[in-house]
């Protein structure tokens, strides 16, 4: 199964591109994970959404060629930042390319709340007529105080998070393959 990542953040350092590493790492024999960098979209323009830039047409055909989205979105003034905000602009004009899509989401902060706020933001945004994604359920992963469960290296420490992980990554696993068989039915 190949799945795109879509971390919110262009920071270097940033703890959700740390955890989309930990997630394509630990998780890399149930699916492939490939992190699309969010750095080289330009700002969405209608001027150009017809004939958009090369950055914008490679960032859409990796999304399409997937079979679904990992948003890792961090929470900036208690909702998605403006640059995750951005991409979906540009995935939810012309080729409408995440339209039955599924998703899955998760975030991290350093705020006991995890990103509760900005994944409830998101969620209700890939419900919007140009996107349209069925997202997984019920199995919201907000990593509170990251600071306290991962290490310099990006590897989460706290077991409880580890273990909640690997259920969330089971469970999409199986929504995926159920997904399938009703898609392919």
């Amino acid at each position: 199964m190949k799945v795109v990542a879509i971390v919110g953040s262009v920071r270097e350092d940033s703890y959700n591109k740390k955890l989309a590493k930990y997630v394509q790492k630990r998780y890399a024999d149930k699916f492939d994970l490939e992190i699309l960098d969010l750095s080289g979209l330009p700002l969405y323009n209608q001027d150009i959404e017809n004939n958009p830039p090369e950055a914008v047409t490679d960032f859409k055909l990796r999304v399409k060629a997937a079979d679904a989205v990992l948003w890792v979105t961090p929470e900036y003034n208690a909702t998605i930042p403006g640059v995750l905000g951005n991409a979906i602009d540009w995935l939810s004009r012309v080729e409408k390319v995440m339209i039955g899509k599924p998703s899955w989401i998760m975030g991290a902060s350093m705020g006991n709340l995890g990103t509760v706020k900005a994944q409830a933001h998101l969620r209700d945004i890939l419900f919007a007529a140009g996107l349209q994604s069925p997202v997984l359920m019920a199995n919201e992963v907000y990593v509170g105080a990251v600071h306290t469960k991962m290490d310099e290296a990006g590897d989460i420490t706290d077991e409880a998070t580890i273990a909640f992980l690997d259920l969330v990554a089971a469970n999409f696993q199986q929504w995926m393959e159920q997904t399938a068989k009703t898609q392919y039915a």
